[in-house]
């Protein structure tokens, strides 16, 4: 791998296309059917259409009397209308009969509403007087009624392919009797660190070594892009050992993540063997953190060689490898962190040609909020993550972004108080 070592990251690549070198890269895997009931978070692979009108049939939106709206016309308080009780409609059984000029069947919220009936006059405003009902106020047509296919109508197309399916999307598959549906395989991603300094979490731990972190969160974020992720564990630097790990990773999984060794020192053995066993696609990345970046392939297997250092692997994970295991589940490329906008306090310095990500801590004033770009920036330290609310990119056509300006913040989590009308 001398080419790489020679060049070293004198010539970086924006990240713009190396994001579109991955995407002309990645096919979806095949679908697969599931039950509703476990397709929460997964990417549909279809086209859902409505094969009928919902609700099916007109039906009372709430308890009261169906009538003829305009048996009910001029009623008031002082000039009542008196109309005769027919029967009663109950949600999951109906009424066979019709409804004439002056008469009234009780209806239950849902129920088929009877024929011959264009409304429902509420139960608060009447008096039932044996087999008399006393309207005390009048109603238009349609007054207190759900439409047939007010919801949808059939051959709608209500859900697209490539929807990330949620509780609303899953409720509209059973309101449409779907008990079973298409959706992406899942990526099968396996996790592998690097490093003669690493020991697991629970392990004594020796001088001059660390715990390994990076992985477990790798393992969370993957989950959190749809995948099925598994740790591959802890790699020694030695080449042998590191050539083993991934070809036995690459054998079982459609991703591998890589973190550390990945940049082009002595020791950064993860380039050489990638290419020994498959190819390199992309090394070197305008971005920071995370600019010892890249990808390539091992036979079908996609391949991410990630730094070493935590945060600068957390955000080549959203720069790179989420929008890959949206794209191998047919899901458009989306940042799940929502955004909020801020006044920023003090400036942030950047490089034109580099994409930057900044940690960054928000404060209300007023209506809105004030970010602080957190002082301690270093890729390795991981609590800088944990005082920060969330990032912003600063593009590579900017060289800097001035005190006083309004950015866009990405959180990490929502701000308390921030939703629900909070």
């Amino acid at each position: 791998m001398r080419s790489i070592r020679g060049r070293g990251f004198r010539e970086l690549m924006p990240l713009k296309e190396a994001l579109e070198r991955l995407e002309r890269s990645i096919e979806p895997l095949p679908p697969q059917e599931v039950h509703i009931s476990q397709a929460a978070g997964r990417v549909l692979a279809e086209d859902v259409r409505a094969e009928r009108d919902n609700p099916p049939f007109s039906r009372a939106a709430m308890d009261g009397f169906a009538v003829r709206a305009s048996s009910t016309f001029g009623a008031s308080p002082s000039n009542p209308r008196y109309l005769r009780l027919k029967g009663e409609a109950r949600a999951g059984a109906g009424w066979s009969g019709s409804v004439g000029e002056g008469e009234a069947v009780r209806v239950s919220t849902g129920a088929p509403l009877p024929a011959g009936a264009d409304a429902v006059v509420m139960l608060e405003h009447v008096n039932v007087l044996g087999g008399e009902v006393e309207v005390l106020r009048a109603v238009p047509p349609g007054k207190n009624v759900a439409l047939q296919g007010e919801d949808y109508r059939k051959g709608e197309v209500l859900l697209s392919s490539g929807t990330v399916l949620g509780a609303k999307e899953v409720a509209v598959l059973a309101s449409l009797g779907r008990s079973r549906v298409r959706v992406a395989a899942k990526p099968r991603v396996r996790v592998i660190a690097t490093g003669d300094e690493l020991a697991e979490p629970g392990e004594e731990l020796e001088e001059g070594r660390v715990y390994e972190a990076t992985g477990y969160a790798l393992l969370h974020l993957c989950r959190s892009a749809g995948a099925e992720a598994e740790r591959a564990g802890i790699v020694e630097d030695r080449r042998e050992a590191l050539r083993e790990a991934v070809r036995s990773a690459a054998s079982e999984a459609d991703v591998v993540l890589i973190t550390g060794a990945s940049s082009v020192g002595e020791h950064d053995l993860v380039p050489e063997v990638l290419q020994e066993l498959g190819r390199i696609e992309v090394h070197g990345i305008a971005m920071r953190p995370g600019e010892p970046s890249g990808f390539g392939r091992l036979g079908r297997t996609l391949v991410f060689m990630l730094p070493g250092y935590p945060v600068a692997t957390l955000f080549s994970f959203e720069a790179l490898v989420r929008p890959a295991l949206q794209l191998m589940q047919g899901a458009e490329p989306s940042c799940p962190y929502p955004a909020v906008r801020a006044v920023l306090r003090r400036k942030i310095a950047s490089e034109l040609g580099r994409r930057d990500f900044v940690r960054v801590r928000l404060e209300r004033a007023g209506e809105g909020y004030e970010a602080e770009p957190v002082r301690v920036s270093g890729s390795g330290v991981l609590s800088s993550m944990l005082r920060a609310h969330g990032f912003t990119v600063v593009p590579e056509n900017t060289e800097g972004v001035e005190k006083g300006e309004s950015i866009e913040v990405r959180l990490f989590t929502p701000l308390q108080g921030a939703c629900c009308g909070g």
